[in-house]
């Protein structure tokens, strides 16, 4: 091969860029990785590191804009809307309300599935051999009840995972959850417990990427800024960059939530809207859980790690805010509270957030952009990039390839928008 033929650049060092990265050079493909920052620096560092086939249902479900309506008064709700005059969030949000409907999640929630349970399998074969320390563990995770009433009408959700997705969970009552995770407060109403899903630690994954990308001689450019792409005759021969222009024979864009920053030089109108969430890491506590907790009535996710303790979680529509409000960060940690007997021991090692890059309609972008052939977009994985991301960069490497994706692309199209 030339310089140019068989090249591809990738625009974004996070866990798309990288898995879809690894598919590509593991296919003999030349591979270059480009990112304004540092690679996996981003959304991809400090989010909570679960890898879950039981989330499969979107955002956008029945009731969903309720809940968003009521937060618009809610200065601390885990689900905020920071009022402000924003046409383009205005109008996602029309969007996402229409489709807040049980038919339009169902569909959503089967091609979740697919990334989610492709990407699952993925992940037990790269554990076994490239990426070894990330910190994986498979023991499964609590979805953890306060309420009585709270934990049995979860039992209709749990029952249409079951029923639609073949995702369900045991459930278990106060005594029993409180045998399998001493760590929590006795007298909790129970849980519904996850045996399928798995975590791991995000900083090390990204790190374990890396190594495992050059070795297969692949180039990470970090501090590489994109401001356009050259054009001929309907095709793009260049990425143009705050370091020069880079020529390859394909180009993909896996920039997550800044991908609309990109629109004018993509030539199309991605609509993505950034999703902040939050984290708080330390050391684990003496009394530390065994597997992932979710407090669904608090919005509170915590990861024990093998190297470490997190909290996190929230979802802030702020535009792109770079500011780390205390608190989001303090309702974070009194919702771990309610939960957990020592829910923080130790200094706080690192407070972060991240954008998730959300679409209206619960699902990602994986496709060529209508203008230019050779410029593909992997983006708008909603709150699982992390989860989604083996099956998806196998996908992107796929259609680069001229091969039959193994999961359908239709659901992920950007013609659908």
């Amino acid at each position: 091969m030339s310089d140019l033929q068989g090249h591809v650049v990738i625009v974004g060092g996070g866990v798309i860029g990288a898995s879809s990265a690894y598919y590509l050079a593991k296919s003999g493909r030349q591979v270059t990785i480009i990112d304004a920052g540092e690679f996996g620096r981003q959304c991809s560092h400090a989010n909570c590191g679960l890898v879950c086939p039981s989330h499969v249902l979107p955002l956008p479900e029945p009731g969903a804009v309720g809940k968003t309506l009521r937060s618009l008064f809610q200065r601390n709700a885990p689900f905020r809307i920071k009022p402000r005059w924003d046409p383009g969030l205005w109008a996602w949000f029309w969007k996402f309300a229409r489709r807040c409907k049980k038919h339009h999640m169902l569909a959503a929630g089967q091609s979740r599935a697919e990334l989610l349970l492709s990407s699952m399998a993925l992940y037990q074969e790269l554990m076994e051999s490239e990426l070894t320390d990330c910190e994986w563990e498979t023991v499964g995770s609590l979805y953890v009840y306060q309420n009585e009433e709270a934990l049995a009408k979860y039992a209709k959700t749990d029952q249409l995972l079951r029923e639609e997705f073949d995702v369900g969970a045991r459930q278990l009552g106060s005594d029993e959850l409180q045998a399998m995770e001493p760590s929590l407060k006795p007298g909790l109403a129970g849980a519904w417990f996850y045996e399928q899903d798995a975590h791991l630690r995000p900083d090390r994954l990204m790190s374990a990427w890396r190594r495992c990308l050059t070795d297969l001689g692949v180039e990470i450019v970090d501090h590489c800024e994109v401001t356009g792409f050259a054009r001929e005759a309907g095709r793009a021969v260049a990425v143009e960059t705050s370091t020069g222009p880079i020529a390859a024979e394909t180009f993909l864009v896996a920039v997550g939530a800044w991908t609309p920053w990109l629109n004018r030089q993509l030539q199309c109108k991605v609509p993505i809207q950034p999703g902040k969430g939050y984290s708080i890491t330390m050391p684990r506590p003496a009394d530390c859980p065994t597997r992932p907790l979710l407090f669904p009535e608090h919005k509170v996710v915590v990861t024990p790690m093998q190297s470490g303790y997190r909290l996190g979680s929230t979802m802030e529509f702020a535009g792109y805010d770079t500011r780390i409000h205390p608190r989001r960060l303090q309702a974070l940690q009194q919702g771990a509270d309610v939960y957990l007997q020592h829910p923080a021991d130790g200094p706080v090692e690192e407070q972060w957030y991240g954008w998730r890059p959300m679409t209206y309609d619960g699902l990602p972008i994986i496709d060529r952009t209508p203008s230019t052939e050779n410029i593909l977009v992997a983006a708008g994985h909603n709150m699982l990039g992390v989860s989604m991301a083996p099956a998806t960069g196998k996908m992107v490497a796929e259609m680069i390839n001229g091969q039959p994706p193994h999961i359908s692309p239709e659901p992920f199209s950007l013609s659908r928008f």
